[in-house]
């Protein structure tokens, strides 16, 4: 199965473009550890507010008997409509953003900005290895919470589906038709302004 193909308006690195939020996972494939490694020292090193370094991970891997019931449990976690797909990928990533800086305490309200940053971070370097990510945001907190006693002062935002990309004959129809859809965004002149709300720093596009 081939990547869905980006067309971008202007030149952008490889790993950017390839980036590709798949559904279809190899279910039979581990993920080496040399790359999981890899792809959480890449989240490690983003940027962030102070060096505050809010980002926060749980990881388990499908295919270590020690960590095989906490991949359960994070794909319990899962909305059902997520639970379908993500059940192939052998690795399973809880991010969660501390909401106050770790000097004084005081709330930091750039921490889930900067948690989205080293979470992109992963996903560009497992981009650059070969895997493939896809970030969720449908999960049940209030469960996520209680399985690994997430404190209040942090926040779960999201989990990740890493592996290596697989035949998209194991999803069902409607998402098999998703994943085949050509990739698109928005024209630049809707997101990116001027020298007013809504003026486009681009007048014109092809």
């Amino acid at each position: 199965m081939s990547r869905s193909q980006t067309n971008p308006k202007a030149e952008i690195d490889d790993h950017l473009a390839n980036r590709w939020s798949s559904r279809a996972f190899d279910p039979r494939r581990p993920i080496e550890r040399e790359r999981l490694l890899s792809c959480l020292e890449a989240a490690r090193w983003a940027p962030s507010c102070f060096g505050d370094e809010p980002w926060r991970f749980i990881v388990a891997d499908r295919f270590s008997e020690d960590e095989l019931d906490n991949w359960k449990n994070l794909l319990d976690c899962l909305t059902p409509k997520n639970r379908e797909w993500a059940q192939h990928a052998p690795v399973l990533i809880m991010v969660c953003a501390s909401t106050h800086f770790r000097q004084n305490d005081k709330p930091n309200r750039w921490g889930e900005y900067d948690t989205g940053q080293s979470a992109l971070s992963l996903c560009i370097q497992a981009t650059s290895l070969g895997l493939s990510s896809h970030q969720m945001g449908g999960f049940d907190e209030d469960m996520a919470r209680g399985h690994w006693g997430i404190p209040k002062e942090v926040q779960p935002m999201s989990i990740i589906a890493l592996g290596y990309m697989g035949d998209d004959s194991v999803l069902p129809d409607t998402l098999r038709e998703v994943e085949s859809a050509p990739r698109s965004r928005r024209p630049m002149s809707s997101l990116i302004f001027s020298d007013r709300w809504r003026t486009p720093y681009f007048r014109q596009e092809d």
